[in-house]
Protein backbone atom coordinates (compact mmCIF):
# COMPACT_ATOMS: atom_id res chain seq x y z
CA UNK A 1 0.00 0.00 0.00
CA UNK A 2 1.10 3.19 -0.43
CA UNK A 3 1.78 6.62 1.36
CA UNK A 4 -0.47 9.64 -0.19
CA UNK A 5 0.13 13.45 -0.08
CA UNK A 6 -1.87 16.42 -0.64
CA UNK A 7 -2.37 19.69 -1.91
CA UNK A 8 -4.06 22.47 -3.81
CA UNK A 9 -0.75 22.24 -6.20
CA UNK A 10 3.21 21.65 -6.29
CA UNK A 11 3.64 22.82 -2.68
CA UNK A 12 3.30 19.38 -0.92
CA UNK A 13 6.02 17.93 -2.83
CA UNK A 14 8.40 19.89 -0.27
CA UNK A 15 6.37 17.42 1.96
CA UNK A 16 6.65 14.34 -0.38
CA UNK A 17 10.47 14.80 -1.09
CA UNK A 18 11.52 15.18 2.76
CA UNK A 19 9.41 11.49 3.06
CA UNK A 20 11.25 10.18 -0.18
CA UNK A 21 14.57 10.94 1.62
CA UNK A 22 13.30 9.23 4.55
CA UNK A 23 11.54 5.80 3.53
CA UNK A 24 13.22 5.07 0.11
CA UNK A 25 11.10 1.70 0.74
CA UNK A 26 7.85 3.35 0.39
CA UNK A 27 5.35 4.10 -2.69
CA UNK A 28 3.72 7.54 -2.72
CA UNK A 29 0.83 9.13 -4.23
CA UNK A 30 0.72 12.59 -4.65
CA UNK A 31 -2.71 14.77 -5.48
CA UNK A 32 -3.25 18.24 -6.27
CA UNK A 33 -6.22 19.80 -6.45
CA UNK A 34 -5.09 21.80 -9.78
CA UNK A 35 -8.42 22.67 -10.90
CA UNK A 36 -8.94 25.06 -7.42
CA UNK A 37 -5.31 25.86 -6.60
CA UNK A 38 -4.18 28.50 -5.11
CA UNK A 39 -6.39 27.73 -1.48
CA UNK A 40 -4.99 30.77 0.16
CA UNK A 41 -7.20 33.17 -1.51
CA UNK A 42 -10.49 31.43 -1.35
CA UNK A 43 -13.46 31.12 1.56
CA UNK A 44 -13.21 28.49 4.42
CA UNK A 45 -16.18 26.52 2.73
CA UNK A 46 -15.20 26.47 -0.65
CA UNK A 47 -11.65 24.77 0.27
CA UNK A 48 -13.52 22.54 2.89
CA UNK A 49 -15.79 21.25 0.02
CA UNK A 50 -12.80 20.82 -2.51
CA UNK A 51 -10.54 18.88 0.31
CA UNK A 52 -13.16 16.84 1.03
CA UNK A 53 -13.94 15.95 -2.86
CA UNK A 54 -9.49 15.71 -3.53
CA UNK A 55 -9.66 13.17 -0.45
CA UNK A 56 -12.53 10.42 -1.47
CA UNK A 57 -10.51 10.66 -5.02
CA UNK A 58 -6.91 9.64 -2.86
CA UNK A 59 -9.08 7.19 -0.62
CA UNK A 60 -9.81 4.96 -3.65
CA UNK A 61 -6.11 4.25 -4.37
CA UNK A 62 -6.13 2.03 -1.30
CA UNK A 63 -3.42 3.74 0.61
CA UNK A 64 -2.04 3.51 4.16
CA UNK A 65 -2.13 6.74 5.11
CA UNK A 66 -2.39 10.33 3.96
CA UNK A 67 -0.51 13.43 4.54
CA UNK A 68 -2.15 16.52 4.04
CA UNK A 69 0.82 18.43 2.96
CA UNK A 70 -1.49 22.37 3.02
CA UNK A 71 -1.12 24.29 6.48
CA UNK A 72 -4.17 25.93 4.67
CA UNK A 73 -6.43 23.20 4.34
CA UNK A 74 -4.76 21.03 7.51
CA UNK A 75 -6.12 24.67 9.39
CA UNK A 76 -9.76 24.31 7.48
CA UNK A 77 -10.12 20.63 6.48
CA UNK A 78 -8.27 18.02 8.80
CA UNK A 79 -10.97 17.14 12.09
CA UNK A 80 -13.54 16.60 9.07
CA UNK A 81 -11.45 14.81 6.89
CA UNK A 82 -10.93 12.51 9.90
CA UNK A 83 -14.27 11.93 11.03
CA UNK A 84 -15.23 10.36 7.73
CA UNK A 85 -12.05 8.60 7.15
CA UNK A 86 -10.39 5.73 8.75
CA UNK A 87 -6.78 6.02 8.06
CA UNK A 88 -4.22 7.90 9.63
CA UNK A 89 -4.58 11.29 8.66
CA UNK A 90 -1.37 13.85 9.13
CA UNK A 91 -1.89 17.40 8.91
CA UNK A 92 0.25 20.45 8.57
CA UNK A 93 0.66 23.76 11.05
CA UNK A 94 3.53 26.40 10.68
CA UNK A 95 6.30 25.65 12.54
CA UNK A 96 6.00 28.22 15.37
CA UNK A 97 6.87 25.90 18.28
CA UNK A 98 10.34 25.05 17.26
CA UNK A 99 10.91 28.58 15.67
CA UNK A 100 10.05 30.29 19.30
CA UNK A 101 12.10 27.92 21.30
CA UNK A 102 15.20 28.20 19.14
CA UNK A 103 14.84 32.19 20.19
CA UNK A 104 13.66 31.78 23.68
CA UNK A 105 17.27 32.25 25.43
CA UNK A 106 18.17 34.96 22.67
CA UNK A 107 15.46 37.32 22.58
CA UNK A 108 15.19 36.88 19.30
CA UNK A 109 11.87 37.32 17.29
CA UNK A 110 10.11 35.18 15.02
CA UNK A 111 8.79 36.45 11.40
CA UNK A 112 5.89 33.88 10.05
CA UNK A 113 5.48 33.45 6.69
CA UNK A 114 1.90 32.08 5.14
CA UNK A 115 -1.06 32.37 3.13
CA UNK A 116 -3.80 35.29 4.05
CA UNK A 117 -6.15 31.88 4.96
CA UNK A 118 -4.23 30.26 7.02
CA UNK A 119 -2.81 33.70 9.15
CA UNK A 120 -6.71 33.67 9.60
CA UNK A 121 -7.62 30.60 10.94
CA UNK A 122 -8.46 30.43 14.50
CA UNK A 123 -6.40 27.58 14.49
CA UNK A 124 -2.90 29.06 13.98
CA UNK A 125 -3.86 32.16 16.13
CA UNK A 126 -4.53 29.46 18.97
CA UNK A 127 -1.31 27.68 17.96
CA UNK A 128 0.35 31.30 18.18
CA UNK A 129 -1.18 32.08 21.72
CA UNK A 130 -0.78 28.92 22.94
CA UNK A 131 3.28 28.94 22.25
CA UNK A 132 4.25 32.55 22.52
CA UNK A 133 3.75 33.64 25.64
CA UNK A 134 6.62 36.16 25.02
CA UNK A 135 4.97 37.93 22.14
CA UNK A 136 7.96 37.11 20.29
CA UNK A 137 6.33 36.09 17.00
CA UNK A 138 5.33 38.04 13.77
CA UNK A 139 2.80 37.01 10.85
CA UNK A 140 3.29 37.84 7.37
CA UNK A 141 0.77 36.62 4.34
CA UNK A 142 2.43 36.37 1.02
CA UNK A 143 -0.09 34.99 -0.97
CA UNK A 144 1.34 36.17 -4.47
CA UNK A 145 4.42 33.52 -3.66
CA UNK A 146 1.88 30.51 -4.45
CA UNK A 147 1.23 31.53 -7.90
CA UNK A 148 5.12 32.28 -8.85
CA UNK A 149 5.72 28.66 -7.44
CA UNK A 150 2.68 27.65 -10.11
CA UNK A 151 4.50 29.38 -12.61
CA UNK A 152 8.47 27.35 -11.82
CA UNK A 153 9.38 31.18 -10.93
CA UNK A 154 11.91 29.59 -8.10
CA UNK A 155 14.31 32.11 -8.41
CA UNK A 156 15.30 35.48 -10.54
CA UNK A 157 15.38 39.16 -10.20
CA UNK A 158 11.47 38.98 -9.79
CA UNK A 159 11.43 36.80 -7.02
CA UNK A 160 14.60 38.60 -5.25
CA UNK A 161 12.47 41.89 -5.50
CA UNK A 162 9.40 40.48 -4.08
CA UNK A 163 11.02 39.19 -1.02
CA UNK A 164 13.14 42.07 -0.15
CA UNK A 165 9.62 44.00 -0.97
CA UNK A 166 7.71 42.28 1.99
CA UNK A 167 10.81 42.42 3.96
CA UNK A 168 11.48 45.89 4.07
CA UNK A 169 9.31 46.83 6.84
CA UNK A 170 10.94 44.90 8.70
CA UNK A 171 14.20 45.30 11.15
CA UNK A 172 15.64 41.80 10.12
CA UNK A 173 18.71 42.06 13.32
CA UNK A 174 15.70 41.68 15.37
CA UNK A 175 15.16 38.16 14.48
CA UNK A 176 15.98 35.17 14.66
CA UNK A 177 14.16 32.87 12.85
CA UNK A 178 12.08 33.05 9.98
CA UNK A 179 9.52 30.45 9.39
CA UNK A 180 8.14 28.95 5.82
CA UNK A 181 4.31 28.01 6.62
CA UNK A 182 3.45 27.42 3.77
CA UNK A 183 4.35 24.10 2.00
CA UNK A 184 4.93 26.11 -1.66
CA UNK A 185 7.68 28.32 0.33
CA UNK A 186 10.70 26.27 0.77
CA UNK A 187 11.20 25.93 -2.98
CA UNK A 188 12.55 29.66 -2.18
CA UNK A 189 14.88 28.55 0.78
CA UNK A 190 18.10 28.82 -1.64
CA UNK A 191 16.96 32.72 -2.53
CA UNK A 192 16.10 33.38 0.98
CA UNK A 193 19.25 32.36 2.28
CA UNK A 194 20.72 35.06 -0.06
CA UNK A 195 18.64 37.54 0.79
CA UNK A 196 18.37 37.23 4.70
CA UNK A 197 21.41 38.28 7.16
CA UNK A 198 23.79 34.69 8.06
CA UNK A 199 22.16 34.75 11.71
CA UNK A 200 18.50 34.08 10.66
CA UNK A 201 17.84 30.45 10.19
CA UNK A 202 14.82 29.15 8.16
CA UNK A 203 12.67 26.76 9.43
CA UNK A 204 9.20 24.78 8.27
CA UNK A 205 7.40 21.80 8.92
CA UNK A 206 8.15 19.21 6.55
CA UNK A 207 10.64 17.69 9.58
CA UNK A 208 8.15 17.51 12.16
CA UNK A 209 5.33 16.28 9.69
CA UNK A 210 7.40 13.29 8.17
CA UNK A 211 8.73 12.36 11.72
CA UNK A 212 5.07 12.13 12.92
CA UNK A 213 3.87 10.62 9.58
CA UNK A 214 6.53 7.82 10.70
CA UNK A 215 5.99 7.33 14.18
CA UNK A 216 2.25 6.72 13.47
CA UNK A 217 3.18 4.15 10.83
CA UNK A 218 5.43 2.13 13.14
CA UNK A 219 3.07 2.09 15.53
CA UNK A 220 1.05 0.09 13.28
CA UNK A 221 3.89 -2.17 12.24
CA UNK A 222 3.09 -0.46 8.51
CA UNK A 223 7.05 0.07 8.58
CA UNK A 224 9.00 -0.19 6.27
CA UNK A 225 7.01 -1.03 3.64
CA UNK A 226 7.80 -3.54 0.58
CA UNK A 227 7.97 -0.11 -2.53
CA UNK A 228 11.19 1.70 -4.28
CA UNK A 229 9.88 5.11 -4.06
CA UNK A 230 7.86 4.89 -6.91
CA UNK A 231 5.49 8.52 -7.18
CA UNK A 232 2.22 8.35 -8.84
CA UNK A 233 0.89 11.69 -9.91
CA UNK A 234 -2.63 12.50 -9.94
CA UNK A 235 -4.71 15.99 -10.57
CA UNK A 236 -8.06 17.42 -10.49
CA UNK A 237 -8.40 18.96 -13.37
CA UNK A 238 -6.32 15.80 -15.60
CA UNK A 239 -3.94 17.63 -17.28
CA UNK A 240 -1.01 15.78 -18.56
CA UNK A 241 1.69 18.53 -18.65
CA UNK A 242 1.06 19.91 -14.78
CA UNK A 243 2.11 15.90 -14.32
CA UNK A 244 5.14 17.18 -16.07
CA UNK A 245 5.64 20.17 -13.80
CA UNK A 246 5.12 18.60 -10.62
CA UNK A 247 7.82 15.78 -11.75
CA UNK A 248 10.12 19.34 -12.27
CA UNK A 249 9.43 20.72 -9.32
CA UNK A 250 10.22 17.42 -7.62
CA UNK A 251 13.58 17.41 -9.71
CA UNK A 252 14.35 21.09 -8.96
CA UNK A 253 14.15 19.98 -4.54
CA UNK A 254 16.33 16.70 -5.24
CA UNK A 255 19.24 18.44 -7.38
CA UNK A 256 19.56 21.60 -4.09
CA UNK A 257 22.19 20.04 -1.33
Amino acid sequence: MKIAFFDSGLGGITVLNEAMKRMPQEDFVYFADTAHVPYGMKSKDEVLTFVKQSVDTIIQEEVKALVIACNTATSIAISELRRIHHIPIIGMEPAVKPAVEMNRSSGKRVLVFATKLTLQEAKYRELVSRIDDMGMVDSVPLPELVQFCENLMMDGPQIVDYFKTKLAPFDLSNFGTVVLGCTHYPFYRGVLSQILPNHIQIVDGSIGTVNHLMQVLQDSNQLPGTGNGHVKWMCSSLDDAYIKKMEKALAFLQAVK
